[in-house]
C-alpha cells in the first residue's frame, strides 16, 4: 500500500477567506508514474489510491484512522503564518517606502 500523507492544506490562492483550510487531510502519495496518452496527448494514471482524499476535523483523528486502518503515513505540520497589521493611513505616510 502507499504511504499516506496528512497535512493541513494551505488556503486557496483564488480567494481571501480560509474557508476548508482548517481541516487535516489524509492522501496518499502516488505508487505509479503518470503516462502520457499517444493518441491524444492527455495524461492520465492507472494509480487508484491518489485518488482517494479523506477530511478529518483534527490531526489525531486523522493518525488515529491511518493506524486503525494499518496505513504507513507521514505527518506534515503546517507553516504558521505572520500576520501584519497595517493602518489605511500608512498608504499615504509622507515617505512610504513602496
Amino acid at each position: 500500500m502507499a504511504k499516506a500523507r496528512i497535512y493541513q492544506p494551505d488556503k486557496s490562492a483564488m480567494q481571501s477567506g480560509k474557508g476548508k483550510s482548517k481541516d487535516w487531510v489524509l492522501e496518499f502519495a502516488p505508487e505509479k508514474p503518470y503516462f502520457v496518452d499517444s493518441l491524444m496527448g492527455w495524461t492520465g494514471m492507472t494509480d487508484m489510491p491518489q485518488e482517494i482524499r479523506l477530511r478529518f476535523p483534527t490531526k489525531e483523528t486523522a493518525i488515529a484512522y491511518a493506524q486503525r486502518q494499518k496505513l504507513p503515513f507521514e505527518v506534515f505540520q503546517p507553516h504558521s503564518r505572520s500576520h501584519v497589521r497595517k493602518a489605511y493611513a500608512d498608504n499615504f505616510k509622507y515617505g512610504k517606502i513602496s
